[in-house]
């Protein structure tokens, strides 16, 4: 299925995957995606696998060194 027929069917696309067809999608006819029902999707990718954004953060070579700084942007009365 091209791009622009899945553009205008995704609602069709999602349901198609929720009886466990999958769909691939096409892009100037080279398959580009794949819509799978969830449960393939979560063996290929399983959620125990994503990691949190903090922990890629601090993965990161060299550390990350932040430094804040005290001073008040603007001085505020009472």
């Amino acid at each position: 299925m091209q791009v622009r027929e899945a553009k205008a069917g995704f609602s069709a696309l999602v349901e198609a995957a929720e009886n466990g067809e999958p769909t691939i999608i096409t892009k100037h006819g080279k398959p580009t995606a794949m819509i799978v029902p969830i449960d393939e999707g979560r063996k290929l990718y399983p959620q125990s696998s994503q990691k949190k954004f903090v922990d890629f953060l601090l993965q990161y070579p060299g550390g990350i060194e932040l430094e804040r700084n005290e001073s008040p942007s603007r001085d505020v009365e009472f």
